[in-house]
């Protein structure tokens, strides 16, 4: 006979962040927050009664795989991130920060997708009158593509059940709330419920459904962790406001793999893909530079060719600036400090700003070797040779490493017309059209890169 057990155990909750405890506190333990522990004890009832089923089991080899056979969006960017297209019932989470862009692709993705199907975009941020003039300027008027302007939870069911689309465009989850549930709109408790609500409704019906995620100052995904587990897709979109690059990266995926990189064009006239972005991380000088080296880094499997800038000048400061722009500057600092130990590269009494050209950002340790010969080509005011990039890691030691993908990056320099490549000893197997130049460690290739040049060595001064 099945058996129930009834017992209350004490448990206290966050409403901001969801951290529970076993005894009331004051300021919760994991985000800081005074005042916003709460008792949520609650009867815990456990059985093991068996209940109806929702279908029969089958023998898996009758289960119909065309139910979730893969939708192309109609952005080729973004099927590329979603492994071909979308599922049927398959609920994404797209987050980041906000006015990066967010909005108006999911505005042309619903409007590609209205031209074969029908498609309810709600929109819980804005009004109907500012998506409608959105819509005007990037051509996504269909007659297909429905529009709801809500903030409660039965209301766009409501909606859902009226329209029945095969696509819908939640903009934001964390706008949306549900009068059954206590709490303000975007708090743990109402996110988990609307997000609850949404994802059992696009599963029992087949709606694959596209839910507009908030991030925190750090990065991450506003709400509950639990949100992320809920979903198939996480994708996180992500660009610099000063600049038009925007990159759709897969965090998580069900469907397909999850660690694809899209690349759009954002402009007034609205966001279009980037089948070949690679150059729009080069400048357009056609004369070598000092202080500049081209790198192939990888994002997701896609190599793309990009360009370190920098530039060293003698301090007038006690303290010398390190400045970054799409680079991290605790790597950039390590980089500096093995030129100066290893390779005598003197900067320590010198102002040293790096970026990227582009907009784009590199964080691999792949290029590495490129910021260092872009920083010790600025110091000695020599230019490296045209068609020439570096890939390598550089270790403490001042040893060059290996990477992961050396074929791949070299076959895309190729592509694109440069013809020598400095690269850790052992790159394996080197495509045609581009010779590969070992070196082993950052003195070497500084001797291979700037043959019979003296190093400049500023002298330290404080002032």
């Amino acid at each position: 006979m099945a058996k129930t057990a009834v017992r209350e155990r004490p448990t206290f909750r966050c409403a901001e962040c969801g951290w529970l405890t076993a005894k009331w506190v004051g300021r919760c333990g994991e985000c800081q927050a005074w005042g916003t522990v709460a008792d949520t004890t609650a009867p815990a009832v456990r059985t093991t009664r068996a209940g109806p089923v929702s279908s029969a089991a089958r023998p898996i080899g009758e289960v119909d795989v065309e139910a979730a056979r893969a939708v192309p969006t109609g952005v080729d960017e973004l099927d590329r991130v979603l492994g071909g297209g979308m599922v049927p019932g398959a609920v994404i989470l797209m987050a980041g920060e906000p006015g990066v862009g967010k909005s108006t692709l999911l505005l042309d993705v619903a409007a590609r997708f209205a031209e074969r199907a029908r498609a309810l975009y709600v929109t819980g941020e804005e009004s109907t009158a500012q998506v409608r003039l959105r819509a005007d300027r990037i051509g996504a008027l269909r007659d297909e593509l429905f529009l709801a302007a809500e903030t409660d939870l039965a209301a766009v069911l409501g909606h859902i059940d009226a329209v029945k689309p095969d696509l819908l465009v939640v903009d934001s989850v964390q706008t949306i709330a549900s009068a059954e549930v206590d709490g303000s709109p975007g708090n743990v408790s109402q996110v988990r419920e609307v997000a609850a609500a949404l994802i059992r409704v696009a599963k029992e019906r087949g709606i694959a459904t596209v839910l507009v995620g908030h991030v925190t100052k750090d990065g991450s995904i506003a709400g509950p962790r639990l949100l992320e587990h809920l979903v198939d897709v996480v994708l996180h979109f992500e660009g610099d406001r000063n600049s038009r690059l925007r990159l759709v990266r897969g965090v998580k995926n069900r469907y397909g793999p999850s660690d694809e990189v899209g690349c759009f064009d954002l402009s007034d006239d609205g966001i279009v893909g980037l089948a070949d972005p690679s150059g729009l991380f080069l400048s357009q000088q056609r004369e070598a530079v000092p202080g500049t080296c081209v790198t192939v880094t990888v994002e997701g499997k896609r190599p793309l060719v990009a360009e370190v800038q920098s530039l060293v000048v003698p301090s007038l400061l006690n303290s010398p600036r390190r400045t970054t722009s799409g680079l991290d500057g605790g790597r950039l600092a390590m980089v500096l400090a093995v030129l100066q130990r290893r390779a005598q590269v003197q900067v320590g009494a010198c102002d040293v700003y790096a970026s990227t050209v582009g907009g784009v950002r590199l964080t691999e340790p792949a290029t590495d070797l490129a910021v260092a010969l872009a920083v010790a080509g600025s110091a000695k005011n020599d230019a490296l040779a045209t068609g020439l990039v570096a890939i390598g890691e550089v270790g403490l030691a001042g040893e060059i490493r290996r990477v992961t993908g050396t074929a791949r990056r070299l076959s895309e320099a190729a592509r694109l017309g440069f013809t020598h490549a400095l690269v850790p000893p052992d790159p394996g197997k080197v495509p045609s059209g581009i010779e590969a130049i070992e070196v082993r460690d950052l003195p070497h290739a500084l001797r291979v890169a700037f043959p019979g040049a003296e190093v400049i060595r500023f002298a330290s001064r404080r002032h």
